[in-house]
């Protein structure tokens, strides 16, 4: 671990978040603290920094910014509402309001990225799309946008969650998509993601990879943040005109990580606000057979990034496990990395059986079914230490649990 950098795992107050004010952009390298960065064969680099330049340069053009909030609104239905959970807590003694990114076309916030990079592909003249996708997802939003626009689209999907998914594969092809299955590793996120990577060494001119998550070589984890705060943004004015002042914390899981920090992004200055990141804890962090590198892992360079990943003593990357295919990744953003190690965000881990068991209450409580991704954000609420009866809870419910109902009939045996 690089000098300077220290690990915390609990929350240490208001007085150090003043240096959190550094996050609005990472260094000229892209890194944020000693994260991020850019890991990649030679080949890329140009097209990483020719994708810095033209993100750049839309994000302050206010044509691009208003033709894409004028998508957000007017094909998404932007803004997604915040709903308060009355029954969760009654139950729990805390007051629960629940940010529906679930309420988005396609299902969960992955669309908001998949729009502003199809867009910004458009500007820059690029016709063919690649995209990785885990749950699904992210592919299903970057096919949706590529059918919008007319677009060439293809996406890399591990078999393990072409299995799992099968839903949001043939959502894929009928919006046009051709669906890539890879059979390497693991066969899940990790591995569509070398192969999109793959793909884009041997295409660079004409292609334009769609990265699905906050991770990834600069500057994929500032423009997905970037594309993603929409969600706190919202949220944070929502929640300020509904109740005149902010929760006391907010929450949401965490995989690569892009529903978080878009969520985190705009309360990251709010020193009284306490973040929490929630991890796949799979069969538990003692088992191995998990998807939690905050809690679990230590840094080390994965898909052109150096940020927290599960690996051995010798850096090979580990396997992972978890139900939610979306969480299923040995790595996590350089940003939330950062914010780890400043203490401004607590992560911790639902395992599985947790997740299911949020998924579930959540449905007979409220009537909302989360994706399983989500379920585990849920899964926290009845841990009295972490928080306190009547604390005030903001959590963000990154997206709505069609894709997984064959999965959960499955398992749960209704």
């Amino acid at each position: 671990m690089p000098q300077g950098i220290r690990s915390l795992s609990v929350w240490p107050g208001p007085q150090r978040v003043n240096c959190c004010q550094m996050l609005i952009h990472p260094d000229a390298k892209g890194h944020f603290g000693a994260f991020g960065g850019r890991f990649v064969p030679e080949t890329l680099m140009p097209a990483l920094e020719e994708l810095a330049r033209e993100f750049d340069a839309a994000w302050a053009d206010p044509a691009f910014r208003d033709e894409l909030n004028g998508y957000l609104r007017d094909y998404v239905g932007r803004p997604s509402p915040i709903t308060e959970a009355r029954r969760i807590s009654e139950e729990t003694g805390l007051h629960v309001t629940i940010k529906r990114e679930d309420l988005n076309h396609t299902g969960a916030h992955k669309i908001n990225n998949a729009l502003g990079q199809c867009l910004l592909a458009l500007r820059m003249g690029k016709q063919r799309i690649i995209a990785e996708t885990g749950a699904g997802q992210h592919g299903v939003a970057t096919a949706t946008a590529c059918a919008l626009f007319g677009l060439s689209c293809e996406i890399y999907m591990g078999e393990e969650d072409t299995r799992r998914q099968e839903l949001n594969v043939f959502r894929m092809k009928l919006l046009g998509a051709k669906v890539h299955p890879v059979s390497s590793g693991t066969r899940t996120l990790k591995d569509a993601i070398n192969e999109a990577m793959r793909d884009w060494v041997t295409n660079v001119r004409d292609t334009f990879y769609v990265f699905g998550t906050a991770a990834g070589p600069h500057p994929y984890p500032y423009l997905v943040r970037e594309l993603q705060r929409v969600i706190g943004d919202e949220a944070r004015a929502q929640y300020l005109e509904r109740y005149g002042r902010l929760p006391d914390a907010g929450l949401a899981c965490v995989g690569g990580g892009s529903n978080a920090i878009g969520f985190f992004a705009a309360f990251v200055p709010d020193a009284n606000m306490r973040l929490i990141g929630v991890e796949a804890g799979g069969l538990g962090l003692s088992s191995g057979q998990h998807a939690a590198p905050l809690s679990s892992g230590s840094p080390g360079v994965l898909h052109g990034s150096y940020s927290y990943v599960m690996q051995d003593d010798n850096g090979q990357i580990l396997g992972t496990h978890s139900v939610s295919a979306g969480l299923d990744y040995p790595g996590v953003g350089a940003e939330h990395s950062y914010l780890k190690d400043l203490g401004r965000v607590e992560y911790v881990a639902a395992t599985d059986e947790e997740a299911l068991q949020a998924f579930r209450w959540l449905a007979e409580k409220e009537g909302l079914i989360p994706a399983f991704e989500s379920a585990h954000a849920f899964a926290p609420l009845h841990d009295r230490e972490l928080l306190p009866a009547g604390s005030r809870v903001l959590v963000n419910m990154s997206g709505r649990g069609d894709k997984d109902m064959e999965s959960a009939a499955r398992i749960l045996k209704l």
